[in-house]
């Protein structure tokens, strides 16, 4: 499973550094395991240079084939631990609102058919809520908690990339280094101020760049339209556009001086009781979010 999940990351993350940050296993570590299934397999998997690993031919039929298998055996065993006691009684969850549709209602739906006897309501909601006041058992949460009261458990980052349309680089070209958007036009984030510094590691340093853009908005649905359409860069969590990547409609750039990313945790009030089918979701959520992000 490790072999498996390390190669499953190096596709997802693009390079065999992106994939080392994204699992937490050193880099010597992850390339043996490449190598150890690319041994077994007698096929070579992955094409690799300085800064990109891409699949090769095998590799790609090889990702789309076991994806589903690797989800599937982590399900199992959420489900075999699980079966040492029966659950039931209702569950309140709160997710941002693309999160929530794209990820959290699929597994919660999974959820629901290892635990017949557990009703679930699924808020979504991109205001960060008061869980007490909502009534809410447990929070998705995606970047930093803003209340510090509560009991919070990260589960990974989320890859944030830099992206444009094919036209927009056909007509403007595309940035080398992060300092070269200072030349670009940029979609920017308004929420209760505009976020116009994105963040890089530079030379190993973590630094903000200033960028600029005619167009802002504080709906990420609307920067992912923007961003397609060729209005100008953007900086979005990657889970938001793999569809439009995968399609070519947009094209990641300066992958080399990406962050660590974007934290998403689950965050649960410290006065409740830790009841047995928060726990239970909790785990069961953990895992299946490890292969859908992956």
């Amino acid at each position: 499973m490790d072999d498996l999940e390390a190669f499953l990351a190096v596709i997802e993350k693009g390079s065999q550094a992106a994939a080392s940050r994204h699992l937490r296993r050193p880099l010597q570590s992850l390339n043996r395991s490449l190598m150890t299934l690319e041994r077994a397999l007698g096929v070579e998997l992955v094409k690799r240079t300085t800064r990109r690993s891409e699949p090769t031919e095998a590799g790609r039929v090889f990702y789309e084939r076991i994806k589903p298998a690797v989800a599937a055996i982590i399900e199992a065993r959420a489900e075999a631990a699980n079966l040492r006691g029966e659950i039931s009684g209702p569950l309140k969850v709160g997710a941002p609102i693309l999160f929530a549709s794209s990820y959290v209602a699929p597994i919660v739906s999974r959820f629901l058919n290892l635990y017949p006897n557990v009703d679930v309501e699924l808020r979504a909601s991109d205001e960060q809520a008061d869980l007490v006041a909502d009534g809410l058992d447990i929070a998705v949460r995606i970047g930093d908690s803003m209340d510090e009261s509560l009991i919070a458990r990260r589960l990974h980052s989320l890859r944030v990339v830099i992206v444009g349309a094919p036209s927009y680089f056909a007509e403007h070209g595309r940035p080398k280094h992060p300092n070269d958007l200072e030349q670009h036009a940029c979609i920017l984030r308004a929420a209760t101020d505009v976020i116009d510094k994105w963040p890089f590691r530079i030379d190993g340093q973590l630094q903000s760049v200033k960028v600029h853009g005619r167009f802002r908005s504080n709906s990420a649905a609307s920067i992912r339209a923007a961003a397609s359409e060729g209005t100008g860069l953007a900086l979005l969590p990657l889970w938001q556009i793999n569809d439009l990547v995968a399609q070519g409609a947009l094209a990641i750039v300066l992958p080399e001086f990406e962050t660590e990313g974007m934290p998403i945790q689950l965050v649960w009030p410290p006065t409740r009781a830790p009841l047995e089918r928060v726990q239970r979701f909790v785990d069961f959520l953990t895992s299946s979010l490890k292969t859908d992000l992956l």
